[in-house]
């Protein structure tokens, strides 16, 4: 079959559709299956939210941090379990009181254990003396953990903290707990492993419905502004709803049956995803479906024109989003890995809720759903102004603003690409200069409690004791003395003396305390000068294959297996994201030219994203380091959601190249598709915006950075320098397609 036939079978599908889904009686039988999906599927399977993971752990299992650490498990197990940090402080130095109520809490602790607490410190037995001596050199500030079973809940460990809250309380007599770090008194913080994860489920169990709230009023504010029509901009927020009605006991029974693993990030960005892209979708069918009702009188084959002329390119799109998304599933990092499929199969619902819901919901509001700008066609225009002896008013579909950039970029196209590749290019220089962080502390707000009980410790302790490197070496019995040369590197402060495996004494370890902060990227990138001064002295006594003898565990081992996972993750997935994109653009406009310079120009936007991005992170937003996942997010984002634009504005072009030339084509193509891909880059930009309500920083920075990438996708790259770039390639720009062949046949005949 050729290309021709197959693209007439895609529209005569696709019209049939239209005829089934939304026909006067099959609307109704539509709407009728959707609901009872939605019901059904709710009933029998959860929905995503209840099935939310909390496993803080990200990394592969084979990362060096997590080896070591099983390692520890095994040769230096302890009877703990996971730690809660009080961090107790007073300024000017604790006194007699704050110890007798340390004292006293720990007695309490002892006696009536909290729930899921595995064990505390005698601190209630020691002398006041004592306790005051593991205090900070300044005797500010004292640490004292508690220790909680390792399969507790996040509901469980919550129950526990409620009940310590009320000790503390009761035993100091005030609110150390709940006032401010400024005032005058005793503070506690909980923070620690324990303290971080119970921060974290509170905060976005009320950040997720107040991000939900954000994004409907904002999308259904856009759409009122953008098109005038009460009814239009509800008629979206109907189909999304629906779809994400379908997408999350999918998702649930997914998570409940161990397939994927969702956490409250994934599900917080996915909401926005679906708001986003879903509305987008709508306002694709819904434009041409406009046009369309100027042209035929009968709704319902208004309707089926409208999916048959705009459903391919919106179905190459969503094809193009999920399989652009699907293709975080490659990571080893487990926070990509887990957005790949509720990302992927919420694009893949809504595109098809797109092409069979919302021509149902069309086809039951009719032209009604534009009121008060109804499209007529001219006759049935004419008939209302004679009835009603006055002009009747009718919205117009087509701006001066879009004629005029259609004129322009056919007219001066050199001038707009030289002018748009200075903008773009300049921003995009300034990428190789950001600054990166892969600590997560960092990222929640400053007035977390953990966080402060963190910022309390790290103040008052060397900065090195707040987070130990500890280095595991296996000697195969020979006598190796490591610890003189660990504490030769300029970064150790000091290393303790090392203590042998429980099963195998071979078995080493040594705690090492660096005299840098251990969070900083100079900590981090010293974890393999550490590691490499162990293999050398394992060499150095005739140890074949060293570099398999030695682990660093440790939170500053953590961030470098982040670090170098994630770097190996962004080599893997970015490729790849290029080729699927590529291979569906060369597939749906079968030119080889197009593919390339539309890929081009897609990946130059993400690039100055990133570097506008980081002007604003940096310098508006005062932030001294862009999260590190964010550059592989946006990545995908950007280039799946922003190839979608490009795909429904060359797929105008292509065909109106086929009935005149190509500058008409060129000029009418972004005259027709100006306005409802600007309606939808704003839409797109404001939900990802949405996104600064959350309490995290890395989504607030990648919300900032996607929402400025949709934008220029919206206002510089769709608009200017891709109609411009087809504008100086003439019919080169699709060769070898049918524009091409078109032609030779032609200067043939002549």
């Amino acid at each position: 079959m050729d290309w021709k036939r197959g693209e007439a079978l895609v529209n005569k599908l696709l019209n049939n559709l239209g005829r089934v889904v939304a026909g006067s009686k099959s609307r109704w039988i539509t709407l009728l299956v959707w609901v009872i999906s939605i019901i059904l599927l709710s009933a029998i399977w959860p929905a995503v939210n209840e099935e939310e993971s909390n496993m803080n752990n990200l990394l592969p299992e084979d990362a060096m941090s997590l080896q070591a650490a099983n390692i520890i498990s095994e040769e230096f197990p302890t009877d703990g379990g996971i730690p809660l940090l009080l961090a107790w402080y007073r300024d000017g130095g604790l006194n007699e009181d704050d110890v007798n109520a340390i004292q006293s809490l720990y007695k309490t602790l002892q006696e009536e254990p909290l729930y899921q607490q595995t064990m505390v410190p005698p601190l209630g037995n020691l002398p006041g003396e004592a306790l005051l001596n593991s205090a900070s050199e300044d005797g500010e500030a004292l640490t004292t953990p508690i220790f909680f079973d390792e399969n507790a809940s996040a509901d469980e460990l919550k129950i526990a903290l409620d009940s310590l809250k009320e000790i503390i309380t009761t035993v100091t007599q005030e609110q150390p707990l709940s006032k401010a770090l400024t005032d005058e008194g005793l503070h506690v913080r909980f923070t620690g492993a324990v303290g971080i994860q119970t921060d974290a489920t509170e905060l976005f169990s009320q950040a997720d419905f107040t991000l939900l709230i954000a994004t409907v009023l904002l999308v259904l504010i856009l759409l009122i502004i953008l098109y005038r029509s009460p009814i239009l901009a509800i008629i979206p927020l109907i189909g999304v709803g629906f779809a994400y009605g379908l997408i999350s006991p999918l998702l649930g029974m997914m998570a409940r049956e161990g397939w994927i693993v969702v956490d409250s990030q994934a599900i917080s960005i996915m909401t926005v995803l679906l708001f986003g892209a879903g509305t987008d979708y709508c306002l694709f069918l819904v434009s041409r479906y406009r046009d369309e009702l100027q042209l035929e009188p009968n709704k319902y084959k208004a309707l089926q024109f409208a999916l048959a002329n705009s459903g391919g390119a919106i179905l190459m799109s969503g094809l193009t989003t999920v399989l652009g998304l699907l293709a975080l599933s490659l990571a080893n990092y487990a926070s990509y890995d887990r957005f790949a499929v509720p990302f992927s199969l919420s694009i893949l619902v809504m595109a098809i809720a797109v092409i069979t819901l919302l021509p149902a919901l069309l086809s039951i509001f009719g032209r009604i759903a534009f009121y008060p700008f109804i499209p007529r066609t001219e006759e049935m225009t004419d008939r209302l102004e004679k009835k009603k002896g006055k002009p009747v008013r009718h919205q117009k579909t087509r701006s001066r603003f879009s004629k005029a950039t259609g004129r322009l970029v056919t007219e001066k196209p050199w001038r707009i690409i030289i002018i748009t590749l200075i903008f773009l290019c300049g921003f995009a220089l300034i990428v190789p200069k950001i600054e990166y962080t892969y600590g997560m502390l960092e990222s929640f707000p400053e007035d977390m409690p953990s966080r402060e009980g963190f910022s309390i410790i790290s103040d008052h302790y060397p900065k090195g004791e707040i987070a130990p490197i500890e280095v595991i070496m296996d000697t195969k019995g020979q006598d190796i003395h490591l610890k003189e040369n660990l504490e030769s590197l300029e970064v150790v402060n000091k290393v303790e003396e090392p203590t042998s495996g429980k099963n195998n004494p071979d078995i080493q370890k040594y705690q090492v305390i660096l005299a840098i902060d251990p969070y900083s990227p100079e900590a981090t990138e010293q974890i393999p000068v550490i590691n490499q001064t162990a293999v050398e002295i394992l060499e150095k006594t005739g140890i074949d294959e060293a570099e398999k003898l030695v682990w660093i565990s440790g939170e500053t081992a953590e961030l470098y297996d982040t670090y170098k996972i994630t770097k190996a993750d962004q080599n893997r997935i970015i490729p790849v994201v290029l080729i699927i994109i590529a291979l569906l653009l060369l597939v749906y406009l079968r030119s080889i030219i197009a593919m390339a310079y539309l890929l081009i120009t897609v990946v130059l936007s993400f690039m100055t994203a990133l570097g506008l991005g980081w002007i604003l992170i940096h310098y508006g937003m005062e932030t001294s380091a862009m999260q590190g996942l964010i550059p592989l997010y946006a990545f995908v984002f950007l280039v799946a959601l922003g190839g979608d634009y490009n795909i429904f504005m060359i797929s105008s072009i292509w065909k109106k190249s086929k009935i005149m030339p190509i500058k008409d084509a060129i000029a009418s193509g972004v005259e027709e598709t100006s306005s409802v891909i600007t309606s939808a880059g704003l839409i797109l930009a404001g939900t990802f915006s949405a996104l600064a309500v959350m309490p995290l920083e890395v989504l607030v920075q990648f919300g900032a950075v996607t929402a400025i990438g949709v934008l220029l996708d919206t206002f510089v790259v769709r608009p200017l320098l891709v109609p411009a770039l087809t504008t100086v390639l003439g019919r080169f720009a699709f060769w070898p397609g049918h524009l091409w062949k078109k032609e030779k046949r032609e200067k043939a005949k002549r």
